[in-house]
């Protein structure tokens, strides 16, 4: 394989902002690519002073009248700006919109910033703690616990060290850490710097005045609370079903995760690379994304100039190895540009075949939603569009499309196939929208096994085993028959 091949291939395999960022190095490299970018067409207005002007009597009188002249053209021509600006502009309650020269009043309707721009940048962990560790703490051996301790949070806001390492490390003792972290875990919010879990919610609990013996106990047994053991638990904190339901709830009502709040780094929305849309007659419309998709040309007018500059010759070719040099650069460079061009083109005809071959084989999907989702495999789409199938593999990898029922990886439109009782095959993924489907329906007297809902599927044609059943509610993270059956109740 080809260097330039294997580019491509890597190329296929990017989504439309790697491609990009592809694009933007290649256009610093590069001299003769430039990027296609859309010019907007403006109707040409001439300037106010090229406007024609009648010179009649007339149209000079009205130029020259007082309605035409401003109130104060009695004042002399060259008073400085600054000495007016007070009185043009007025008080120091008036808005002064950024562009405006000539010092007029503009209300708020003529600003031109987004509401991103007005809202509050997310406040920084670290740093709102940094703030209470000075207000906290005055010994500097103990400023310097507490931010060894900050620096170690992970994400859930707990520290996974152990206090022994810490205390090793820092050359003090274990004591002196505990005694900092047990101040630390007093922060705003609370349960910071736990351990566990059961430390990061007894320090809540602590915050409200509620962590009493019995709260103390369930924390304790917190592996029961998960698998719904009531009656041990009752009997274990000495309280009835009312009291404990309550701590329950109050326990519930607590931030397991108490660092999440300040997460630095804000989630990035997906951006689709294909765009779908219903035509007029019914049919499906599909596009690469404007806003991503990466555009170059290849710049024919400069590359033409240099090559004329380089053929020219003078009286003594003194530079005749140089101009070689060039002229072998210049080759290069125009090679790789409509090598670029090229893969480029290629990609994007490649996405939009393999993108609407999918949108044509899970038709039923995008009308009906999840439960008429097809099998499909890559090989039916490698056959149907005439490619590979690790070309489809790759085209299909990182790549997204915005349809009308939400935006979706292209990998999801593939799934297994459940053998039917008689009819074509069923899409394991819409089985499991059914499975999903069944146990939420559920009531608390009529709980489904995993037995009954391989009945009730059998029932719909769907010929699947017991065990695929429970290895499909685990993956959708549903609880077996019987915790479901304590949660209902």
């Amino acid at each position: 394989m080809t260097p330039q091949l294997r580019q491509a291939i890597k190329l296929l395999q990017f989504s439309n902002l790697e491609a990009n960022a592809f694009v933007e190095e290649e256009l610093e490299r590069n001299p003769l690519l430039e990027r296609d970018e859309p010019v907007e067409h403006l109707a040409e207005r001439p300037a106010p002073d090229q406007l024609p002007l009648a010179v009649n009597g007339a149209d000079v009188a009205e130029l020259v009248s007082s309605a035409a002249m401003p109130a104060d053209s009695a004042a002399p021509l060259d008073t400085d700006i600054a000495t007016r600006f007070e009185a043009e502009v007025g008080g120091p309650g008036d808005y002064i919109g950024q562009g405006s020269g000539n010092g007029a009043r503009q209300g708020f309707e003529t600003d031109e910033r987004g509401i991103d721009d007005l809202a509050e940048a997310p406040r920084n962990l670290r740093a709102h703690l940094g703030e209470q560790l000075r207000l906290t703490f005055a010994d500097p051996a103990e400023r310097l616990i507490a931010a060894h301790l900050i620096a170690l949070l992970d994400p859930a806001g707990r520290i996974t060290i152990e206090p022994a390492q810490l205390a090793e490390a820092l050359h003090i003792s274990v004591e002196m850490v505990e005694a900092v972290r047990g101040q630390m875990m007093r922060f705003d919010p609370p349960g910071l710097f736990a351990r566990d879990l059961a430390e990061c919610l007894a320090a809540q609990l602590a915050e409200r005045n509620r962590l009493d013996p019995a709260m103390r106990t369930l924390l304790a047994h917190l592996d029961l609370l998960a698998r719904r053991d009531l009656k041990r638990l009752m009997a274990l904190c000495g309280v009835d079903a009312d009291d404990l339901a309550e701590m329950i709830a109050e326990v519930r009502a607590l931030d397991p995760k108490p660092a999440a709040a300040y997460e630095d780094a804000p989630l990035q929305p997906v951006i689709p690379d294909v765009l779908m849309r219903r035509g007029h007659a019914g049919d499906w419309l599909l596009e690469l994304n404007p806003e991503t998709m990466p555009r170059v040309l290849v710049n024919d007018a400069y590359h033409a100039r240099i090559t004329t500059r380089l053929g020219a010759k003078g009286p003594r070719d003194v530079r005749a190895e140089a101009r070689r040099d060039e002229r072998a650069f210049l080759a290069e460079k125009l090679s790789t540009a409509n090598w670029l061009v090229k893969s480029l083109q290629q990609r994007a005809q490649t996405i939009l075949k393999v993108a609407g071959e999918i949108v044509r084989q899970q038709e039923g999907f995008f009308l009906h939603g999840v439960g008429h989702l097809r099998p499909l495999i890559l090989r039916d789409i490698a056959e149907a569009v005439e490619l590979h199938e690790s070309t489809v593999s790759r085209v299909t990898a990182n790549k997204y499309m915005a349809t009308p029922r939400g935006t979706f990886e292209l990998k999801y439109f593939f799934t297994a196939a459940i053998n039917a009782v008689s009819g074509d095959n069923h899409s394991a993924e819409s089985v499991r929208h059914r499975i999903r489907h069944m146990v939420t329906a559920e009531i608390a007297s009529d709980i489904l096994s995993d037995d009954a809902i391989v009945a009730a599927l059998r029932r719909e044609g769907v010929d699947i085993a017991r065990r695929t059943v429970a290895k499909y509610r685990e993956a959708l993270r549903i609880p077996s028959s019987v915790q479901r059956k304590r949660d209902k109740a």
